[in-house]
Protein backbone atom coordinates (compact mmCIF):
# COMPACT_ATOMS: atom_id res chain seq x y z
CA UNK A 1 0.00 0.00 0.00
CA UNK A 2 1.32 3.43 -0.90
CA UNK A 3 0.83 6.54 1.20
CA UNK A 4 -1.22 9.31 -0.33
CA UNK A 5 0.94 12.34 -1.02
CA UNK A 6 -0.74 15.72 -0.92
CA UNK A 7 0.13 18.16 -3.71
CA UNK A 8 2.65 20.78 -2.54
CA UNK A 9 0.20 23.61 -3.23
CA UNK A 10 -2.31 21.95 -0.87
CA UNK A 11 0.25 21.36 1.87
CA UNK A 12 1.52 24.94 1.71
CA UNK A 13 -1.67 26.82 0.83
CA UNK A 14 -2.15 29.98 2.90
CA UNK A 15 -5.64 31.13 3.99
CA UNK A 16 -6.66 34.75 3.61
CA UNK A 17 -7.29 35.28 7.33
CA UNK A 18 -4.17 33.89 9.00
CA UNK A 19 -5.14 35.09 12.47
CA UNK A 20 -8.44 33.17 12.35
CA UNK A 21 -6.80 30.08 10.83
CA UNK A 22 -4.05 30.02 13.48
CA UNK A 23 -6.56 30.44 16.29
CA UNK A 24 -8.58 27.53 14.89
CA UNK A 25 -5.50 25.31 14.68
CA UNK A 26 -4.59 26.33 18.22
CA UNK A 27 -7.91 24.91 19.46
CA UNK A 28 -7.63 21.76 17.37
CA UNK A 29 -4.09 20.99 18.53
CA UNK A 30 -4.46 22.25 22.12
CA UNK A 31 -1.44 24.38 21.28
CA UNK A 32 0.22 27.35 22.94
CA UNK A 33 2.16 29.95 20.97
CA UNK A 34 5.18 31.39 22.78
CA UNK A 35 6.88 34.38 21.17
CA UNK A 36 10.00 36.35 21.97
CA UNK A 37 9.88 40.14 22.04
CA UNK A 38 12.14 40.24 18.97
CA UNK A 39 9.57 38.57 16.72
CA UNK A 40 7.59 40.33 14.01
CA UNK A 41 4.71 42.38 15.46
CA UNK A 42 2.05 40.15 13.83
CA UNK A 43 3.49 37.11 15.59
CA UNK A 44 3.58 38.99 18.88
CA UNK A 45 -0.09 39.87 18.42
CA UNK A 46 -1.18 36.24 17.81
CA UNK A 47 0.97 34.76 20.62
CA UNK A 48 -0.50 33.48 23.87
CA UNK A 49 2.57 34.65 25.74
CA UNK A 50 5.29 37.14 24.85
CA UNK A 51 8.44 37.38 26.89
CA UNK A 52 12.20 37.20 27.29
CA UNK A 53 14.24 34.03 27.73
CA UNK A 54 13.46 33.61 31.45
CA UNK A 55 9.74 34.25 31.12
CA UNK A 56 9.47 31.96 28.10
CA UNK A 57 11.35 29.20 29.94
CA UNK A 58 9.04 29.50 32.93
CA UNK A 59 5.97 29.47 30.69
CA UNK A 60 7.23 26.44 28.77
CA UNK A 61 7.86 24.63 32.06
CA UNK A 62 4.28 25.17 33.24
CA UNK A 63 2.14 24.81 30.13
CA UNK A 64 -0.70 22.26 29.91
CA UNK A 65 -0.77 22.43 26.12
CA UNK A 66 -0.07 19.35 24.00
CA UNK A 67 1.80 21.38 21.39
CA UNK A 68 4.25 24.25 21.93
CA UNK A 69 4.75 26.52 18.93
CA UNK A 70 7.90 28.50 19.65
CA UNK A 71 8.18 31.73 17.70
CA UNK A 72 11.78 32.46 18.51
CA UNK A 73 15.12 30.90 17.69
CA UNK A 74 16.41 27.35 17.84
CA UNK A 75 17.92 27.35 21.35
CA UNK A 76 14.61 28.65 22.77
CA UNK A 77 12.63 25.84 21.17
CA UNK A 78 15.27 23.39 22.41
CA UNK A 79 14.74 24.71 25.94
CA UNK A 80 11.01 24.10 25.61
CA UNK A 81 11.70 20.52 24.47
CA UNK A 82 14.16 19.96 27.32
CA UNK A 83 11.43 20.95 29.77
CA UNK A 84 8.64 19.13 27.90
CA UNK A 85 9.96 15.86 26.44
CA UNK A 86 6.46 14.44 25.84
CA UNK A 87 5.10 17.49 24.04
CA UNK A 88 5.34 18.32 20.35
CA UNK A 89 7.56 21.41 20.02
CA UNK A 90 7.43 23.26 16.71
CA UNK A 91 9.71 26.01 15.37
CA UNK A 92 8.32 27.85 12.33
CA UNK A 93 11.72 27.99 10.60
CA UNK A 94 14.53 25.57 11.52
CA UNK A 95 17.07 28.05 10.14
CA UNK A 96 16.17 30.49 12.92
CA UNK A 97 19.44 30.01 14.77
CA UNK A 98 21.47 32.38 16.93
CA UNK A 99 24.85 34.00 16.28
CA UNK A 100 25.65 33.92 20.00
CA UNK A 101 24.84 30.21 20.33
CA UNK A 102 26.87 29.51 17.18
CA UNK A 103 29.87 31.33 18.67
CA UNK A 104 30.26 28.56 21.28
CA UNK A 105 30.92 25.21 19.50
CA UNK A 106 30.56 22.23 21.88
CA UNK A 107 33.92 20.62 21.00
CA UNK A 108 35.89 23.81 21.69
CA UNK A 109 33.90 24.60 24.83
CA UNK A 110 34.51 21.11 26.19
CA UNK A 111 38.27 21.72 25.91
CA UNK A 112 37.89 25.19 27.49
CA UNK A 113 36.00 23.69 30.42
CA UNK A 114 38.62 20.95 30.82
CA UNK A 115 41.31 23.64 31.09
CA UNK A 116 39.50 25.06 34.16
CA UNK A 117 38.60 21.91 36.13
CA UNK A 118 37.93 23.69 39.42
CA UNK A 119 35.41 26.11 37.87
CA UNK A 120 31.66 25.69 37.75
CA UNK A 121 29.96 26.68 34.50
CA UNK A 122 27.21 29.29 34.41
CA UNK A 123 25.89 29.45 30.86
CA UNK A 124 23.66 32.13 29.43
CA UNK A 125 20.50 30.52 28.09
CA UNK A 126 21.41 31.73 24.58
CA UNK A 127 23.38 28.55 23.90
CA UNK A 128 22.78 25.13 22.38
CA UNK A 129 21.41 22.14 24.27
CA UNK A 130 24.90 20.58 24.12
CA UNK A 131 26.41 23.57 25.94
CA UNK A 132 23.61 23.50 28.49
CA UNK A 133 24.40 19.83 29.07
CA UNK A 134 27.98 20.82 29.98
CA UNK A 135 26.81 23.54 32.38
CA UNK A 136 26.12 23.60 36.11
CA UNK A 137 23.63 26.48 36.09
CA UNK A 138 21.83 28.33 33.31
CA UNK A 139 21.17 32.07 33.59
CA UNK A 140 19.38 34.74 31.58
CA UNK A 141 20.13 38.42 31.17
CA UNK A 142 17.47 39.16 33.79
CA UNK A 143 18.84 36.86 36.49
CA UNK A 144 22.58 36.47 35.72
CA UNK A 145 23.68 38.85 38.49
CA UNK A 146 21.31 37.22 40.99
CA UNK A 147 22.55 33.73 40.05
CA UNK A 148 26.25 34.63 40.37
CA UNK A 149 25.66 36.40 43.68
CA UNK A 150 24.24 33.15 45.10
CA UNK A 151 27.42 31.19 44.32
CA UNK A 152 30.04 31.09 47.14
CA UNK A 153 32.70 33.73 46.59
CA UNK A 154 35.56 31.25 46.79
CA UNK A 155 34.08 29.19 43.94
CA UNK A 156 35.69 30.01 40.53
CA UNK A 157 33.19 30.50 37.72
CA UNK A 158 33.19 30.22 33.94
CA UNK A 159 30.49 32.38 32.38
CA UNK A 160 29.61 31.52 28.78
CA UNK A 161 29.00 32.27 26.00
CA UNK A 162 28.46 36.06 25.92
CA UNK A 163 31.51 38.15 26.81
CA UNK A 164 29.51 41.40 27.06
CA UNK A 165 27.02 39.94 29.51
CA UNK A 166 30.01 38.45 31.33
CA UNK A 167 31.70 41.85 31.61
CA UNK A 168 28.48 43.39 32.91
CA UNK A 169 28.02 40.63 35.51
CA UNK A 170 31.67 41.00 36.55
CA UNK A 171 31.13 44.73 37.09
CA UNK A 172 27.89 44.23 39.02
CA UNK A 173 29.11 41.40 41.27
CA UNK A 174 32.81 42.15 41.66
CA UNK A 175 33.56 38.53 40.78
CA UNK A 176 36.59 37.54 38.70
CA UNK A 177 34.79 35.49 36.05
CA UNK A 178 36.45 33.47 33.30
CA UNK A 179 34.62 34.45 30.11
CA UNK A 180 34.04 32.58 26.90
CA UNK A 181 34.53 35.12 24.10
CA UNK A 182 31.20 34.82 22.30
CA UNK A 183 28.89 37.64 21.24
CA UNK A 184 25.61 38.56 19.55
CA UNK A 185 25.87 40.14 16.09
CA UNK A 186 22.92 42.45 16.81
CA UNK A 187 24.09 43.79 20.16
CA UNK A 188 27.63 44.36 18.90
CA UNK A 189 26.48 46.41 15.92
CA UNK A 190 25.21 49.50 17.73
CA UNK A 191 27.18 52.67 17.03
CA UNK A 192 28.25 54.62 20.10
CA UNK A 193 28.83 57.69 17.92
CA UNK A 194 25.35 57.57 16.36
CA UNK A 195 23.70 56.98 19.73
CA UNK A 196 25.42 60.09 21.11
CA UNK A 197 24.30 62.06 18.04
CA UNK A 198 20.74 60.87 18.62
CA UNK A 199 20.85 62.02 22.22
CA UNK A 200 22.07 65.45 21.11
CA UNK A 201 19.04 65.62 18.78
CA UNK A 202 16.76 64.40 21.57
CA UNK A 203 18.21 65.80 24.84
CA UNK A 204 15.12 64.65 26.76
CA UNK A 205 15.69 61.02 25.73
CA UNK A 206 16.93 58.27 28.02
CA UNK A 207 19.20 55.58 26.61
CA UNK A 208 18.17 52.11 27.74
CA UNK A 209 20.26 49.07 26.82
CA UNK A 210 20.48 45.30 27.00
CA UNK A 211 23.56 43.95 28.83
CA UNK A 212 24.61 42.07 25.67
CA UNK A 213 25.67 45.46 24.26
CA UNK A 214 29.32 46.42 24.25
CA UNK A 215 30.69 48.37 27.26
CA UNK A 216 30.99 51.64 25.28
CA UNK A 217 27.21 51.59 24.66
CA UNK A 218 26.35 50.51 28.22
CA UNK A 219 28.44 53.43 29.51
CA UNK A 220 25.86 55.86 28.08
CA UNK A 221 22.77 53.97 29.25
CA UNK A 222 20.52 55.41 31.93
CA UNK A 223 19.14 51.92 32.49
CA UNK A 224 20.49 48.43 31.66
CA UNK A 225 18.31 45.34 31.76
CA UNK A 226 16.73 42.37 30.01
CA UNK A 227 14.06 42.96 27.38
CA UNK A 228 11.31 42.57 29.98
CA UNK A 229 13.12 44.93 32.35
CA UNK A 230 13.55 47.51 29.59
CA UNK A 231 9.85 47.28 28.79
CA UNK A 232 8.87 47.81 32.43
CA UNK A 233 11.34 50.66 32.90
CA UNK A 234 10.04 52.50 29.82
CA UNK A 235 6.55 52.45 31.34
CA UNK A 236 7.68 53.61 34.78
CA UNK A 237 10.12 56.33 33.73
CA UNK A 238 8.89 59.90 33.31
CA UNK A 239 10.98 60.37 30.19
CA UNK A 240 8.90 61.02 27.03
CA UNK A 241 11.57 59.61 24.68
CA UNK A 242 13.78 56.53 24.75
CA UNK A 243 16.72 55.41 22.63
CA UNK A 244 16.45 51.63 22.75
CA UNK A 245 19.71 49.67 22.42
CA UNK A 246 18.44 46.17 21.79
CA UNK A 247 16.68 44.38 18.93
CA UNK A 248 13.89 46.77 17.86
CA UNK A 249 11.17 44.09 17.95
CA UNK A 250 10.63 45.04 21.61
CA UNK A 251 9.47 48.51 20.55
CA UNK A 252 6.12 47.07 19.42
CA UNK A 253 5.29 46.18 23.02
CA UNK A 254 6.75 49.44 24.33
CA UNK A 255 4.49 51.46 22.04
CA UNK A 256 1.44 49.41 23.03
CA UNK A 257 2.20 49.86 26.74
CA UNK A 258 3.04 53.58 26.50
CA UNK A 259 1.47 55.04 23.33
CA UNK A 260 2.17 58.59 24.48
CA UNK A 261 5.94 58.03 24.48
CA UNK A 262 8.46 57.92 21.63
CA UNK A 263 10.84 55.00 21.13
CA UNK A 264 13.84 55.30 18.83
CA UNK A 265 15.82 52.17 17.89
CA UNK A 266 19.54 52.59 18.49
CA UNK A 267 21.27 52.78 15.10
CA UNK A 268 23.85 50.36 13.76
CA UNK A 269 27.35 51.37 12.66
CA UNK A 270 26.49 51.05 8.97
CA UNK A 271 23.44 52.26 7.10
CA UNK A 272 21.70 48.89 7.33
CA UNK A 273 19.05 47.01 9.28
CA UNK A 274 21.80 45.27 11.24
CA UNK A 275 20.07 46.13 14.52
CA UNK A 276 17.39 43.59 13.53
CA UNK A 277 18.17 39.94 14.27
CA UNK A 278 18.15 38.15 10.90
CA UNK A 279 17.43 34.84 12.63
CA UNK A 280 14.44 36.05 14.65
CA UNK A 281 12.98 37.61 11.51
CA UNK A 282 13.02 34.30 9.61
CA UNK A 283 9.82 33.34 11.40
CA UNK A 284 6.69 34.71 9.74
CA UNK A 285 2.97 34.41 10.34
CA UNK A 286 2.72 32.22 7.23
CA UNK A 287 5.45 29.85 8.46
CA UNK A 288 3.85 29.71 11.89
CA UNK A 289 0.54 28.68 10.31
CA UNK A 290 2.20 26.01 8.13
CA UNK A 291 4.16 24.62 11.08
CA UNK A 292 0.91 24.13 12.98
CA UNK A 293 -0.96 22.78 9.98
CA UNK A 294 1.74 20.26 9.02
CA UNK A 295 3.09 19.66 12.57
CA UNK A 296 6.60 20.29 11.38
CA UNK A 297 9.45 21.40 11.73
CA UNK A 298 9.61 19.52 15.04
CA UNK A 299 12.39 20.00 17.60
CA UNK A 300 13.92 16.72 18.80
CA UNK A 301 16.88 16.04 21.09
CA UNK A 302 18.90 12.96 22.06
CA UNK A 303 17.64 11.88 25.49
CA UNK A 304 21.10 11.94 27.12
CA UNK A 305 21.62 15.56 26.02
CA UNK A 306 18.10 16.52 27.08
CA UNK A 307 18.40 15.07 30.59
CA UNK A 308 21.88 16.55 31.12
CA UNK A 309 20.66 19.97 29.94
CA UNK A 310 17.57 19.80 32.14
CA UNK A 311 19.48 19.88 35.44
CA UNK A 312 21.12 23.33 35.05
CA UNK A 313 17.84 24.81 33.77
CA UNK A 314 16.01 23.46 36.82
CA UNK A 315 18.72 24.95 39.05
CA UNK A 316 18.18 28.33 37.37
CA UNK A 317 14.42 28.15 37.85
CA UNK A 318 14.91 27.23 41.53
CA UNK A 319 17.41 30.08 42.04
CA UNK A 320 15.19 32.60 40.23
Amino acid sequence: MFATVQPLNTINSIPNDLFAAINELKKDLNAVILAHYYQDSDIQDIADYIGDSLGLSQKAANTNADVIVFAGVHFMAETAKILNPDKLVLLPDLNAGCSLADSCPPKEFRAFKAAHPDHIVVSYINCSAEIKAMSDIICTSSNAVKIVNQIPKDQPIILAPDRNLGRYVTEQTGRDLVLWQGSCIVHETFSEKKIIQLQVQHPEAEIIAHPECEPAVLHHAKYIGSTTALLKYSQQSNSPVFIVATEPGIIHQMEKAAPDKKFIPAPAMNNCACNECPYMRLNTLEKLYLAMKNKTPEITLPEDIRTAALKPIQRMLEMS
